[in-house]
């Protein structure tokens, strides 16, 4: 065997074992991640959902916090919200694991029992230490509660679009709202606002997180679609989005912004901004990984 063949074979042993420990890696922390997720209730998932979204809204004993904030015009024309958190950590291999519910508006203009949601996965890069984001989803259409209700695979910028919701008040937000995406989302890193992408990212319905809370298999469109009685737990969300929906933003400036993936303001658009990216696609529920 010539030295190159001899340089060549060892090249591919060398290939397949740095792609055995991929695998293996990638898989044990999937694997640890997944587990994280099924260790969530939804009264746990309740409070920490409630606390989430006063984190992104207006504080009504201080109107002007509305000039950094989730616009209550948004959230007086939102169909449904989904509210999650994930922690992201590795070294070489990342993973990432999270949880949250999802809640959907009725007809008669209240808000029905939260229905759990969990996410997870794997991914390859030189990440080092853990962070915590927290995510809000603003549905702004039946379509898009449908695609939490329902099942299927709803992918951003495919089959559903998002884009990153509006901060603040004024004009600009109304004209956001005229003809908006299916889905605004919001983010928040370490405290500030963040147009992090999703791209990638899966949500799933937490069949069993439902199941020990509502004791029975009560599918998700059952749960969002008012046939079950709005629970106790959720008491403090129902106050927060309520509280929000009240707050008097008439005395303030005119100003809104979208965030960049840096925080950095940019200025709102009819069209949106786009999360990810025009042409790139972003899984945000997958029934399939059930």
């Amino acid at each position: 065997m010539s030295m190159l063949d001899k340089f060549r074979a060892g090249a591919r042993k060398a290939q397949l074992q740095a792609t055995a420990f991929m695998q293996e890696g990638g898989s044990r922390m999937q694997q640890e991640s997944a587990a994280l997720v099924r260790g969530f209730s939804l009264p746990g998932e309740a409070e920490k959902a409630a606390k989430i979204l006063e984190s992104f809204l207006a504080n009504p004993d201080h109107p002007e916090s509305a000039l950094n904030a989730i616009p209550k015009a948004v959230l007086q024309h939102a169909r449904g919200l989904a509210i999650f958190q994930v922690l992201k950590a590795g070294f070489v291999f990342s993973g990432k694991a999270g949880s949250g519910i999802v809640l959907a508006r009725l007809p008669d203009g209240s808000w029905s029992a939260p229905s759990c949601i969990g996410t997870a996965g794997v991914g390859w890069g030189l990440q080092i230490g853990a962070d915590i984001t927290d995510f809000v989803i603003v549905l702004n259409s039946e379509e898009a509660v449908r695609a939490f209700s329902m099942g299927g695979n709803v992918t951003i910028g495919g089959n559903i679009s998002a884009s990153a919701g509006p901060i603040g008040t004024g004009g600009a937000v109304q004209a956001s709202l005229a003809s908006p995406a299916p889905m605004f989302s919001y983010s928040k890193s370490k405290g500030l606002f963040a147009g992090l992408s999703l791209e990638g990212t899966v949500l799933i319905e937490r069949k069993d997180a439902n199941r020990d809370f509502y004791g029975s298999d009560i599918p998700a469109k059952d749960i969002l679609g008012g046939r079950v009685p709005p629970p106790e737990v959720a008491g403090k969300m129902y106050e927060v989005i309520e509280a929000a929906e009240g707050l008097d933003d008439s005395g303030l400036p005119a100003s809104a912004y979208v965030p960049d993936a840096t925080g950095a303001h940019q200025p709102v658009t009819q069209g949106g901004y786009t999360v990810g990216g025009q042409g790139q696609n972003t899984t945000v529920f997958d029934a399939d990984q059930h």
